[in-house]
């Protein structure tokens, strides 16, 4: 597995990044079999708490995200550590009870993303045109898979939305959490 150690306006002594290639590696072959490459951030988050934030990603196409806060650097990342080793055994729970371990990478089709600029807060004139401002555009990549993944990815990444085509079909669906907490499924 490939690890990218940095830290923002800090510096990562080589005893911290041997630290953490330890500790990430054992904690990911447990629960995952093929990682490709980790990115560990390191920042201070106030003026005596330390941020680590950690990506992992598998060699199925899934990501897997966390982070954690404490006053030492160490115990920021064994925090952080200890939410991505949850998120790995629960994954690999939920392909034990799918019965289906994915043998192929997750399909991947290219799509364009773009920022759009928002409201300028306290103006009050109408816009001169309803073409909302891009700001920037990038590349996204929609995943190829079944809904029972696709809520597994959304959940790895924390992110509360996903876009993904459905295994089968050539439609986009749409997974995202409800404020209830619940989980919806678009599917046109």
């Amino acid at each position: 597995m490939r690890y990218q150690i940095s830290g923002r306006q800090i510096d990562i002594g080589e005893a911290l990044q041997t630290h953490v290639k330890q500790e990430l590696g054992t904690a990911v072959a447990k629960y995952a079999e093929r990682p490709t490459d980790a990115q560990i951030i390191f920042s201070k988050s106030s003026a005596s708490e330390f941020l680590c934030e950690a990506v992992v990603h598998l060699s199925t196409g899934l990501t897997a995200q966390a982070s954690g806060k404490a006053h030492e650097i160490y115990a920021a990342f064994d925090a952080c550590c200890e939410r991505m080793e949850k998120q790995l055994r629960r994954y690999k729970r939920r392909l034990k009870d799918h019965h289906r371990d994915r043998a192929e990478p997750v399909e991947l089709f290219g799509a364009s993303s773009y920022i759009l600029a928002s409201d300028v807060e306290g103006t009050e004139s109408e816009p001169e045109s309803l073409q909302p401002v891009i700001v920037a555009e990038m590349e996204a990549q929609i995943p190829l898979l079944s809904v029972g993944e696709a809520v597994m990815q959304m959940e790895l990444a924390g992110a509360p939305v996903l876009v993904f085509r459905k295994e089968g079909k050539d439609k986009v669906n749409v997974v995202y959490r409800r404020d209830d907490g619940n989980i919806g499924w678009i599917d046109p």
